[in-house]
């Protein structure tokens, strides 16, 4: 795993994503949320049956989270158009449906660096929760 740039008591690494964010395609940096807390959670892979009970979970409280003053962004190595393919697909076929929370396309895979979760031999994130503070 890559030990990252991310440090507990240090301000979050800022970044800069392109994220599915009500089915459009949308410029995402933690700095946007300066001032709430932040959820940022990893998982491997699009498309598979790893994660997706999480994200919808994630999903499903979003609003519960808002009103705490807390957002939740979910990032992964895949690019946004495959986002786009997982959301639009339906539950009932291996897809996740409609979403309340971007999805963040980490192609470089430089955010699951920075934050310590890359796999390197894999290529892909750990499936990881991080609670950030995003302020600079």
């Amino acid at each position: 795993m890559a030990s990252g740039n991310a440090r507990i008591g240090k301000p979050a690494p800022d970044f800069k994503a392109t994220a599915v964010v009500d089915g459009a395609f949308k410029e995402v940096k933690l700095s946007d949320y300066k001032g709430k807390y932040v959820v940022l959670f990893f998982y491997p892979l699009d498309f598979t049956f790893v994660c997706p009970t999480e994200i919808i979970a994630f999903s499903n409280r979003a609003e519960d989270f808002r009103k705490l003053g807390c957002e939740v962004l979910g990032v992964s190595v895949d690019s946004q158009f495959t986002h786009l393919a997982w959301i639009n697909t339906p539950r009932k076929e291996g897809g996740l449906g409609s979403l309340n929370i971007p999805l963040l396309a980490d192609v470089t895979r430089r955010l699951s660096e920075d934050y310590g979760v890359l796999k390197t031999d894999e290529g892909i994130a750990y499936s990881l929760s991080r609670w950030l503070e995003a302020w600079q």
